[in-house]
């Protein structure tokens, strides 16, 4: 019997409820804190007070817009790792108070498992095995999903994750933060007509580097501005997306060929990128492989995922000695 599960996310700067029915999303509300953009990135402390003063709000407009009462949950689910291990405690010990009062289990997601059951709400029929590609701010993974819970890693970022390379880009075209969408919205303007080199040439592995993409770009601008040579920040803009999607649906559709699984779903905050969407979308039509892209509001964090992985969760349900652990991993 499916369970009516109350989720709470408070990984990084979004404070996000929901309350899910397996995988459908009976009601979800999302606050996006704004104040980071003046920093240039998210400030911990500033991220931790903001969820401690929203967090009652935000889970009363999900139970609001779901029409149902904390009465009616049957369990309480929190993400409790990897993030930021002061913004996860906020969730944490909120969670936690609402199961000791109400005596409900309380289950712990893996913020990355979430992602991945993103997948699950957009996509009714999608059952495993399928192959996963999950990209955001801190993570760039290949994995098999086996079953429900069960995942095996096949490729993964060496250095940077794909949407800090993206970050770090924009930040060095003075294009500010968030980074990832203005570069996308700057590279539309622009074409991919410089080159930068790709890391691992010749290996046979499927793990990313990103590090040395967004260096090469950094000093292209600087050898340009210190030579007195005009340049388009879009074309740059546009060269180093091409070359960061380009180096992404390589590898996952080389992991295709070699497991021979048929289908791959992408997740994570970068999943939103239209570049990217686009050119998965390409590659699979002419490989004759099944694409699965979750909804742009299931892209980025929100509980939604984590009341949907809580679902399909086979751990023992915690007791109140739970903690947050900000490196909490995944896989082996």
């Amino acid at each position: 019997m499916e369970r009516l599960i109350l989720a709470i996310e408070t990984s990084c700067d979004e404070t996000a409820a929901a309350v899910t029915l397996g995988r459908t999303v009976l009601g979800s509300a999302v606050y996006t804190q704004r104040e980071h953009e003046l920093y240039g990135g998210v400030v911990p402390e500033i991220a931790s007070r903001n969820h401690v003063m929203k967090i009652p709000y935000i889970v009363d407009e999900a139970l609001k817009k779901a029409e149902k009462s904390y009465r009616d949950i049957d369990a309480i689910a929190v993400t409790n790792g990897p993030g930021l291990i002061g913004a996860l405690l906020v969730g944490v010990s909120f969670a936690k108070a609402l199961a000791y009062y109400y005596k409900l289990p309380l289950i712990p997601v893996h913020h990355i498992e979430g992602h991945i059951c993103s997948l699950f709400i957009s996509h009714e029929t999608l059952e495993p095995p399928f192959l996963c590609l999950v990209v955001s701010g801190g993570h760039s993974h290949i994995l098999v999903v086996e079953d429900y819970g069960v995942y095996r890693l096949i490729g993964k970022t060496r250095d940077d994750a794909v949407g800090e390379a993206f970050d770090k880009t924009a930040r060095a075209l003075g294009l500010g933060y968030p980074g990832g969408p203005k570069l996308e919205a700057l590279a539309r303007e622009g074409e991919p007509v410089y080159a930068y080199p790709r890391g691992f040439k010749g290996e046979t592995h499927l793990d990313f580097t990103f590090s040395g993409l967004k260096t090469a770009v950094i000093n292209h601008i600087h050898n340009m501005e210190q030579k007195g040579e005009t340049y388009k920040k879009a074309d740059i803009a546009a060269s180093f997306q091409n070359e960061a999607v380009s180096f992404l649906a390589d590898n996952t559709f080389e992991a295709a060929a070699r497991t021979g699984i048929n289908k791959i779903g992408i997740a994570g905050g970068v999943s939103a990128n239209g570049a990217l969407r686009e050119a998965f979308r390409r590659r699979a039509e002419k490989e004759n492989i099944s694409l699965y892209l979750p909804e742009l509001k299931y892209c980025t964090d929100n509980a939604a995922m984590i009341g949907c992985a809580a679902a399909f969760s086979k751990e023992t349900d915690q007791p109140l000695r739970l903690n947050a652990d900000a490196s909490r991993m995944l896989f082996e």
